[in-house]
């Protein structure tokens, strides 16, 4: 895991605020230190987090205030006047456990973790003004002067050319005393802050600050988390941690000596009349462009060979080179791709493998090949022997080379559920091993298809803006498709079109404060059952709404369902970025979507591996929602796309099928995973976290595994994010070590009181 974190107060004597190398502090004699969160050995013995803080000293020079003798002077122990506005922290000097002093006074900002030096870069705008400067994490592909060139106009105060640079980045700018922190579009780079010794403290991740202030538990958001994902109105700005705030995405945080303000960086359109549609070609090569700018900027950086590797014990009976490799948890060096058969990872591909480059080892050899990778469930292989075929039939392309990871009850979902402790909860750690199994087959710069989905797909409630702007005709052909889909020995399929039609009329004529105040309401009454998974018109109906309960909500108790109802109702009084409905939801369905791929990051990570979603990227974002809606709401809207991207890259010989509608979750597999550790899992539920905090009863999620391990009609996601958000509490509270570290510091932790007693019942 790897993060950035700085502060801003209104205190300038700060001094170096840090202890970069050269000491004995909790790490122990020598500067040797473990990972960001132990002081000790990590909660799951020794991992990829551990780091040598000497080698920060080496590659920064001796940071300000470095006395010679092993201790950094300054900071907040030396910020003691009496009119400090930090005095009462003197005696303490905290700085983050392993990290690389980037810059020291007045504002300090350091990185930590396995950071890459390509992918910290720093630059001055003039040698003789040190306090204008800018740092750019993860991959970007701007050159040093358009860097230079970005940080004299952020000087004036402009902030969206900081974002329009292809890949994947976070750009902190300094000038005097003034700091700028851009976040992403669509969210899966999130900058975090929190008030902080008389500033505010801000981070790429929220469980560093939450140590820092020793935060407690939000039990409102973890209920408004299970009860409604997908409503960014719920959750807010808010995090897990009581005092721990997120920046919306698409916006920044600018301090000002401790002072903060956030402002958004891309414009608004009209709230009262629709922008004319754009020309759809030129909105098609406008995406052709960022997308394959944003794999060519992963092509042109620097290759980099995995840390050393597990000592190879030989030939295994039935275990090949790849397999010996996969199982030790080892990349190797190069570029490589998902290949599932579906659009978005093909398309990945394909590109990576069509573009100059170096999709290669680090040896630079001519001719080198792609690594694609495709995983074969031999538990359920029915259902996706289509895939597979066109899998194949892809990897046929000379510049690929296909491996295919097979994996039986081993790889189930549910199947291992120790991992590490990532940022937030998420539904994803109940799969991270099965997706773990699969990226360490991989290369150490991994492309996944993440997000194309939610950038470039319609979300339902669009008809609703079609409907708005009087373009009915567009409807036809998006309504037809799922009267298709429909069983057509159902009587209801002849109705598919009207109750479509009728739902999408109803979402475009209410108001947005009404809409909130329903779902609020229909909290309240616990009006919350939601039944297993439904077919695409049942999943497009409940999408036709400004709000909807989670597919876990039905197992909240009464207090925390009216907990969320009172969140939903305070938020339907603030007007959203878009008071049309569709674009609203599709905003809050990608926002949702790169939380998850941000938490599927940590919790599926491979050491030494790069996984690269250039599908958020943020141009690829600003591309995609320039498309006009009467063209993304049609059906195959995404594979037309795509295929034209491919098309415009060379590639015109695709296999028959290819673009047909991507799988749903494989449900036999997940319930085959749950019945193999239903014990395990009876045995996490028997006195859940979650029960602790007053969001469930135990006895009735234990009876709805039962059911689900039966093969009876459950939400299977909601189970999902059920056992997730227990085995992240579990992980949390778990913990042995912390964030940060000092001379006199002593332990700072997030919830140093553990999950928080249920308050009184709402009356």
């Amino acid at each position: 895991m790897r993060w950035l974190v700085g502060w801003s107060s209104i205190a300038a004597s700060f001094g170096t605020a840090g202890r970069v190398s050269g000491h004995a502090g909790r790490g122990g004699p020598g500067g040797r230190a473990r990972g960001p969160y132990a002081d000790g050995p990590g909660p799951y013995g020794p991992g990829p987090y551990d780091y040598d803080t000497r080698g920060a000293r080496a590659a920064y020079g001796p940071p300000t205030g470095f006395d010679g003798n092993g201790l950094i002077t300054g900071g907040i122990a030396d910020a003691s006047h009496p009119d400090d506005p930090a005095g009462h922290e003197a005696e303490r000097t905290v700085v983050p456990v392993g990290a690389q002093l980037l810059w020291g006074d007045p504002d300090p900002l350091w990185a930590v973790g396995d950071w890459r030096p390509d992918e910290i870069r720093t630059l001055t705008a003039d040698p003789g003004d040190p306090f204008t400067r800018i740092a750019v994490f993860g991959c970007c592909g701007a050159t040093d002067a358009e860097l230079r060139r970005a940080l004299v106009a952020a000087r004036g105060g402009a902030l969206r050319h900081l974002t329009q640079w292809s890949g994947s980045h976070t750009v902190v700018v300094q000038t005097g005393r003034r700091i700028t922190v851009v976040g992403d579009l669509a969210g899966a780079r999130p900058v975090f802050y929190t008030p902080w010794a008389g500033g505010t403290a801000y981070a790429t991740a929220a469980l560093p600050l939450a140590d820092l202030i020793e935060a407690q538990l939000d039990i409102g958001h973890l209920a408004a988390l299970l009860a409604c994902p997908d409503s960014p109105e719920a959750l807010g700005d808010g995090t897990p941690y009581v005092g721990v705030r997120r920046i919306p995405p698409g916006h920044a945080l600018i301090l000002r000596e401790g002072s903060r303000e956030i402002t958004g960086y891309e414009p608004v359109a009209s709230l009262a009349v629709a922008a004319p549609d754009a020309d759809p070609d030129r909105a098609v090569e406008g995406v052709r462009e960022a997308l394959v700018d944003a794999v060519r900027a992963r092509l042109t950086a620097p290759r980099h060979a995995p840390d050393t590797l597990p000592h190879d014990p030989g030939p295994v009976p039935g275990m090949g080179p790849a397999d010996r490799r996969a199982a030790r948890g080892a990349p190797v060096p190069g570029v490589g791709a998902d290949l599932s058969g579906g659009s978005a990872s093909a398309t990945l591909a394909l590109l990576a493998a069509g573009l100059p480059g170096q999709p290669g080892t680090i040896a630079r050899r001519t001719g080198e090949r792609l690594l694609a990778v495709t995983f074969n469930d031999l538990a359920t292989p029915q259902g996706r022997e289509a895939e597979l075929e066109r899998a194949r039939a892809i990897a046929a392309n000379p510049r690929l080379h296909h491996v295919v990871v097979a994996a039986s009850e081993e790889a189930l979902p549910y199947a291992d559920l120790d991992g590490p402790l990532t940022d937030e909860p998420g539904p994803s750690l109940v799969f991270a091993a099965r997706e773990r199994r699969r990226l360490a087959a991989g290369s150490a710069d991994h492309f996944v298809g993440h997000g194309a989905r939610q950038v470039l797909d319609a979300h339902p409630a669009r008809l609703a803006d079609l409907l708005m702007d009087r373009r009915r005709r567009h409807l036809l052909r998006p309504v037809a498709a799922l009267a298709r889909s429909a069983p057509a020995d159902s009587p209801a399929s002849l109705l598919v079109p009207f109750s479509v039609y009728s739902a999408a009329r109803r979402l475009a004529r209410t108001p947005y404060r009404t809409g909130m105040e329903a779902a609020a309401a229909r909290l309240r009454e616990g009006d919350v059952c939601a039944g297993p998974s439904s077919g695409p018109v049942d999943a497009s109906l409940a999408a036709l709404t400004w709000s909807r309960p989670g597919p876990a909500a039905g197992w909240l108790t009464g207090e925390a369902l009216a907990e969320v109802s009172i969140r939903l109702t305070a938020a339907a009084g603030r007007p959203p970025v878009s008071l049309r409905p569709g674009e609203a939801r599709a905003r809050s369905a990608l926002a949702r979507h790169a939380a998850d791929h941000r938490v599927f990051e940590q919790a599926a990570e491979v050491r030494s591996q790069r996984l690269h979603a250039p599908f958020l990227d943020n141009q690829v974002v600003r591309a995609a929602r320039a498309l006009p809606e009467s063209l993304r709401v049609q059906p195959g809207a995404r594979a037309a796309i795509l295929r034209t991207v491919l098309s415009s890259a060379g590639v015109r010989e695709l296999p028959p099928g290819w673009g047909a509608t991507a799988h749903t979750p494989n449900e036999t597999a997940t319930r085959l995973g749950l019945r193999a550790a239903l014990s395990s899992l009876l045995a996490l539920f028997t006195a859940p976290l979650l029960a602790d905090a007053g969001l469930i009863e135990a006895r009735v999620v234990q009876q709805a595994l039962l059911d689900a391990a039966e093969g009876r009609p459950v939400p299977l996601d909601g189970l999902a994010e059920l056992v997730s958000m227990e085995l992240w509490l579990g992980r949390l509270l778990n913990r042995r070590g912390t964030c940060w570290t000092g001379t006199s510091t002593p332990r700072r932790r997030a919830v140093p009181n553990g999950v928080p007693a249920p308050r009184p019942a709402l009356s």
